[in-house]
């Protein structure tokens, strides 16, 4: 258990927005403000030369902003970064940007004490500051535009006849919107099945992040609406803050009570997968801290489903994954680069042999 109170660098330039950040964090003894950075190139030097155990980080500064900022920090000094960002367009989306640059997650600037929930919104960003000022990060070497060589596949022995794939079901956490960038870039635009996404974000961001993804490769990919019909080849993603579900082949999204504390949570998509395909339901289960979705897996595989998991070594945390995988659930263990072809050719097998 860590003794000492984390360090933190905070990025940001604006002054008022700055000292608010800083009185929230300073107000927990567990965090120690140790440098303040009012631009880019200031949060690349701090974090070279006090090594804290974590950066904040603005996204529109001058000089440096905070996409490139990021991408220093985790060529040069890994270091754990939490992008806080407005809600206005432009910045979700370099937010987005910096995610898949090796930020941990994107929260929403505090908006000052006059908020009604100011409290519950400062307690959120310590609570999730500390969390991922856990998190090991690994160096990000510069991307020179080459492919990956694919890992070995962990593959047990393949069930006879696989069944018809009637949808996909995926959720992720922490690490999970830079996974799900990279599978989206290389899945096929006939992909064969609809895919439904349960990704843990701060609220305000679901949007920014499903255009985002759309930006990623040939499938489109939205916010689920109650009710509509659900296609393959297009994703859809939990809504802010409501569960995401299937039923009679369209989109459920429900207001129904968080499962272990999460709204949308991975356990309700699986289980509502499970329920309404059975065997014909695929689960793939990305990068995440904590269990969410574990038991909705075990319920899935309960009625024939199929279950992947990203290995430990490609996910950013083996929270989510290596529960599953620990239980003995998932069917294959799958590296992130090799996840694309994998997931297709799962889809491809199941739907050939319905």
């Amino acid at each position: 258990m860590r003794t000492e109170p984390l360090r933190i660098v905070v990025a940001e330039d604006s002054p008022t927005a700055r000292r608010l950040l800083v009185e929230i964090l300073r107000a927990d003894p567990a965090l120690s403000v140790v440098g303040e950075a009012k631009d880019g190139v200031e949060a690349v030097e701090l974090a070279q030369r006090l090594r804290p155990h974590l950066v904040t980080m603005d996204i529109q500064m001058p000089r440096m902003d905070g996409l490139e900022a990021t991408r220093r920090i985790m060529t040069e000094v890994p270091t754990p970064v939490v992008v806080v960002s407005t809600l206005v367009e432009r910045d979700i989306q370099t937010s987005m940007a910096a995610l898949r640059a090796g930020a941990l997650a994107v929260l929403q600037k505090p908006l000052g004490p006059e908020s009604p929930d100011f409290d519950a919104e400062s307690r959120r960003l310590r609570d999730t500051l500390k969390a991922m000022a856990e998190v090991k990060v690994v160096r990000r070497w510069p991307d020179r535009g080459t492919t990956p060589v694919p890992l070995p596949l962990a593959t047990p022995a393949p069930r006879m006849q696989p069944p018809h794939t009637a949808v996909v079901a995926l959720a992720a956490s922490t690490g999970g919107p830079a996974a799900l960038f990279r599978l989206l870039s290389e899945l096929p635009a006939d992909f064969p099945a609809p895919v439904l996404v349960v990704q843990h974000i701060a609220l305000g961001f679901g949007q920014g992040l499903a255009s985002w993804l759309a930006t990623a490769g040939p499938l489109p990919v939205r916010v689920a609406e109650e009710g509509e019909l659900l296609l393959p080849g297009h994703v859809y993603l939990a809504p802010d803050d409501r569960h995401l579900g299937v039923q009679d082949g369209r989109a459920q999204v429900s207001k129904a009570a968080p499962v272990n504390g999460f709204r949308p949570s991975a356990t309700w998509l699986f289980r509502s997968v499970a329920r309404a395909h059975g065997a014909e339901a695929l689960a793939v289960v990305l990068t995440g801290m904590g269990q969410d979705g574990l038991e909705g897996i075990r319920e899935l595989r309960e009625v024939g489903g199929r279950v992947l998991a990203q290995d430990e070594e490609s996910s950013v945390v083996f929270g989510m994954p290596g529960v599953v995988v620990g239980a003995g659930l998932a069917d294959e263990v799958v590296a992130l680069a090799s996840l694309p072809a994998r997931l297709t050719l799962a889809v491809r097998a199941g739907s050939q042999s319905g």
